[in-house]
């Protein structure tokens, strides 16, 4: 058969696939959207969700998200930074940094559920935090952290190897090097690595549902004392979030609203996550044209 009659079948496979593909994604947001957004106002924004009446909301579930969001990247992204930093700038190609390699491509490829048994077992019943945003932290931070190092490491790897050269030529130290020239090289990488990897653990429920609980105790967001039990900075209370709220209401749910309720909980956090991926895409561009690899 003909070559170019080859390319031309091959290429009509591909963008047909392509184009079911996109259908089927725009789709499925669509209906989301349609059936999602008549439930949504401001009431059902700000205020607490309800046992048993109808009219209730997502306001404590939408913090708890949140807050639990700020407590995982507090852990992950220093840990993911300086994990990157060694395998990138100081680790031999041995067979311990291919061991740590492995492993770590063995943690981002388990399932978010045995991520939460494994979390249960020890952060809830070992190290007794009980069900708390402290324990649902930790079992994010372990889905979390592989995959951000490898983002973290790659931003590092894709600076020029000729401006290390440089920094060392001028007489720097390796450590003065890394983080003088590489790592604001590397920034607008990183950052759009975290706040992607921000965006997928938001939306997270099954290791949540065995660490952080699945209810809420009552809180107060006028009380900022930490060690307060009512206090809503206190890590260490059991909290439902935003995903863990939408399975819950759909499986478990006695309010008569319960479908209107998870359809607006689902729009609520597909725009969360979409604008953290039109952040991370907004962030990356500006500090790339501040460094001036792009006009």
């Amino acid at each position: 058969m003909n070559p170019v009659k080859i390319d031309r079948i091959a290429t009509t496979i591909i963008l047909g696939f392509s184009a079911l593909i996109g259908v089927l994604i725009l789709s499925l947001l669509g209906y989301l959207l349609v059936t999602g957004l008549p439930n949504i106002s401001w009431h059902f924004i700000t205020s607490q969700a309800e046992s048993f009446s109808r009219g209730g909301g997502i306001r404590d579930q939408l913090f708890n998200s949140v807050y639990l969001l700020f407590l995982t990247m507090l852990v992950s992204v220093p840990l993911a930074l300086c994990a990157a930093i060694y395998l990138s700038e100081y680790a031999p190609q041995n067979l311990f940094t291919s061991l740590i390699r492995l492993a770590m491509e063995v943690l981002s490829s388990l399932p978010s559920v045995v991520v939460g048994l494994f979390g249960y077992l020890v952060f809830v019943i070992q190290w007794g935090l009980d069900f708390s945003l402290l324990a649902g932290a930790m079992a994010l931070t372990i889905l979390n952290l592989p995959l951000l190092t490898r983002s973290c490491e790659n931003a590092l790897q894709q600076v020029p190897s000729l401006q290390r050269q440089a920094g060392l030529g001028l007489g720097m130290s390796k450590w003065r090097v890394t983080t003088k020239i590489v790592l604001p090289a590397a920034l607008p990488g990183i950052m759009t690595g975290t706040i992607l990897s921000a965006g997928r653990i938001f939306g997270e429920a099954a290791a949540l549902i065995y660490t952080s609980g699945q209810s809420s105790s009552v809180i107060s967001y006028s009380n900022w004392n930490p060690f307060s039990p009512t206090s809503f900075l206190n890590p260490l209370r059991p909290a439902e979030t935003l995903a863990v709220h939408i399975w819950k209401v759909n499986n478990e749910g006695l309010v008569p609203d319960a479908r209107a309720i998870s359809n607006g909980a689902v729009v609520i956090l597909l725009l969360t996550i979409l604008f953290f991926n039109l952040l991370a895409r907004f962030i990356a561009h500006r500090l790339s044209q501040r460094q001036g690899l792009i006009k």
